[in-house]
């Protein structure tokens, strides 16, 4: 099993990137640094800040919103970074959710499964450069031709030769999983626990048996994974409540919301409604307080060294199987990557 990190870019108002945690992290020997986006500062600034201040360690985008940029712009800034970091980018992409999609970006949601097979693709068209590029998809026409166009687009081909790169989705519904298993490379799942791994890997390899495969051989699930370091085991738990009962009750509307379904899924239908019907009614707090402690325990690293390192293990017994690949830590530490990679190392 493999360790790697997110970097949290929001701090206030400001923003922040720890490149001590990813200087140690690369010492350390991890092997990936991760930086998503929202609605506030974007994915591949840092990364590449990350890839011009480091040497050996991988980073990715986890994940540019497909909303944000066409697929030729995303295969550019790809084919761009991997080319100057010495082939230590990791593609990851995805669809966003329809209240950022619509309500941030002012484009429609759509069929966020249809979207991101296309996107996919024609990101591999570009990169394999075998002919110039043509798609004719629901969500995406190149060249294009509809209302509004010229008449004076034709197909391209890359300037530059780009090289084959791992792409990553973020999936936690069984479709998106379905989807990542047959055509991307790794996935970024979020909220995991390795008691219920099959909620990711039983639809995973699904979408892997439609490709012809039988295993995850070759397919990184890496779960991010919240780890809070502290003696008082109570007051981690209670930590990572707040940003728990966000993605449960407030990262979608009533009905539309994935992490709901997810936590759902993992074992918790009772304590996902009550959460988001409190966030909904904007009483975060009491959301917060609903979160359950085993929740927080299944999903997160925390405590004392001796309770994550005791944890870790059932970590790694997942990873036997290939139910883990990599796991990401959210919100480390210096201190707590020391100790995880001890623990796993």
């Amino acid at each position: 099993m493999k360790l790697g990190i997110t970097i949290g870019m929001i701090r206030g108002a400001t923003p922040q990137l720890e490149m001590d945690v990813v200087l140690e992290a690369e010492r350390l020997g991890y092997d990936a640094v991760w930086c998503g986006e929202s609605y506030g500062t974007d994915a591949v600034t840092p990364i590449a800040w990350v890839l011009a201040r480091t040497t050996r360690i991988r980073a990715g985008t986890g994940i540019m919103q497909m909303p944000a940029r066409t697929p030729t712009c995303a295969a550019m800034t790809s084919m761009t970074l991997q080319a100057l970091s010495g082939d230590r980018f990791l593609c990851g992409v995805g669809p966003s959710g329809p209240q950022v999609a619509e309500g941030w970006y002012g484009v429609p949601y759509g069929n966020g499964l249809g979207r991101t097979r296309e996107y996919i693709e024609i990101i591999r068209k570009i990169i394999a450069r075998e002919a110039p590029l043509t798609h004719e998809g629901e969500h995406y026409q190149i060249p294009y031709a509809g209302p509004g166009a010229s008449g004076l687009g034709k197909p391209l081909r890359s300037i530059i030769h780009g090289k084959p790169l791992p792409v990553y989705t973020a999936s936690i519904t069984p479709g998106g999983l379905r989807l990542s298993g047959e055509i991307a490379d790794g996935n970024l799942p979020i909220f995991m626990s390795p008691e219920r791994a099959d909620v990711v890997t039983k639809p995973t390899l699904e979408g892997r048996a439609r490709m012809g495969r039988t295993d995850l051989a070759g397919y990184d699930i890496a779960p991010y994974t919240k780890i809070r370091m502290g003696d008082d085991l109570q007051a981690c738990r209670d930590a990572i409540k707040p940003e728990l009962a966000l993605y449960i009750g407030g990262m979608g509307a009533r009905g539309k919301n994935f992490y709901n379904d997810y936590a759902k899924k993992l074992g918790y239908p009772d304590a996902a409604r009550v959460i988001q019907d409190l966030y909904l009614d904007g009483k975060k707090r009491e959301a917060a307080a609903e979160v359950p402690d085993r929740l927080c325990d299944e999903v997160a690293l925390l405590g004392p060294a001796d309770r994550i390192r005791a944890r870790l293990q059932d970590w790694k017994a997942a990873a036997k199987d290939g139910s883990v690949g990599t796991i990401v830590f959210t919100g480390a530490t210096v201190e707590a990557l020391r100790v995880a990679a001890e623990a796993v190392l």
